[in-house]
């Protein structure tokens, strides 16, 4: 493999992040499917713009781009795991899915699309949204590569996601898990979700979940029993999944006073001391196979906390993914 980059392009990549190019975690910037032949890289990140499915706040389609260009860069050594996260991982950037404003299923199938360019390359996407509407394109993709019903979900998130419409629409941010599970792409019994709370969605919703034997751990749950506890239970139904795990963050899992730059904002959430710590204990204890991180809404965040967190929880994915190579190769590493 050859992965070369002009003197140039280096000197737009290695510098501070507010200037130079602006791609995730200033990482090399690739277009085209020839070029991750080239490349071959671990991880590509993969944007998906799409907001056109929510219910309250948008702005979600901002979130691939302000990951990019807003998010404070802190470096690449990992001082809990002490490894340079990425001499340990290649990571790129594959750009976006390019969108169609207000046409869901030429959308769709750009995300698709694109996510399938990178998994079937045996490289796990990375895919920053955009509304949680895009998992269900994405995880389709991932599907698609590695057999319907042969990979499971880890799912954080305020709410399930898994109503059959709403307001007709059954393709809103609120309907992906259902239409997962509805096309066979993973199975029920394979979901596991973490963090809900709040009042919604009702009960006829939660019988179906039932029904289809999906897991569940509320934030009340994580508050009796504790977090790791919960992780841990979490991380043994989620490795039942034969082929793999795909991770799927919405920012919404956090408390608002954490992530006020969402659109359906929950009081009670997890603190990002929790959620990063979790997010990279799963990586390195689970074969996960694709991550996406949704519903991060720049016009309504302060301060870009929301963008930093975000930002966060994919840079410990990857440090999580990196120490799980490590463990694999029998490395005598510190545990998480």
């Amino acid at each position: 493999m050859e992965r070369s980059m002009s003197e140039g392009m280096k000197r737009q990549l290695d510098t501070a992040s507010y200037q130079g190019l602006a791609t995730f975690a200033q990482r090399p910037f690739l277009t085209d499917p020839e070029e991750l032949d080239q490349w071959m890289p671990d991880i590509a990140v993969v944007g998906a713009p799409w907001d056109d499915s929510t219910t309250n706040r948008p702005g979600a389609r901002f979130g691939p781009r302000a990951l990019r260009a807003q998010a404070y860069g802190p470096g690449t050594y990992h001082m809990d795991y002490g490894i340079e996260i990425f001499e340990e991982l290649e990571v790129v950037d594959y750009g976006d899915a390019i969108c169609s404003h207000g046409m869901w299923e030429a959308s769709r199938h750009a995300i698709e699309d694109r996510v399938h360019d990178v998994v079937s390359r045996d490289i796990v996407p990375l895919v920053i949204g955009g509304d949680h509407a895009i998992t269900f394109p994405s995880a389709t993709a991932v599907a698609r590569h590695f057999g319907f019903g042969e990979i499971g979900m880890v799912h954080f998130d305020a709410h399930a996601d898994t109503a059959e419409e709403i307001d007709g629409n059954y393709a809103s941010h609120g309907t992906p898990m259902r239409r997962l599970i509805e096309s066979g792409a993973i199975k029920g019994a394979n979901f596991v979700q973490v963090g809900l709370r709040g009042y919604w969605p009702p009960k006829d919703v939660f019988d179906w979940m039932g029904e289809q034997e999906m897991k569940w751990h509320t934030m009340n749950e994580i508050y009796e029993r504790g977090i790791v506890a919960v992780i841990d239970q979490a991380i043994t139904e989620a490795s039942a999944s034969p082929k793999g795990i795909y991770l799927s963050v919405d920012i919404d899992v956090l408390d608002p006073g954490f992530a006020p730059g969402t659109g359906t904002p929950e009081p009670g959430g997890l603190a990002p001391v929790d959620l990063l710590r979790v997010v990279r204990r799963i990586c390195r204890n689970v074969n996960v196979v694709a991550v996406d991180i949704v519903e991060v809404s720049p016009p309504f965040d302060h301060a870009d906390v929301t963008i930093n967190n975000a930002h966060r929880v994919a840079l410990e994915a990857i440090a999580g993914m990196a120490m799980r190579r490590r463990d694999l190769k029998g490395s005598d590493l510190t545990t998480d």
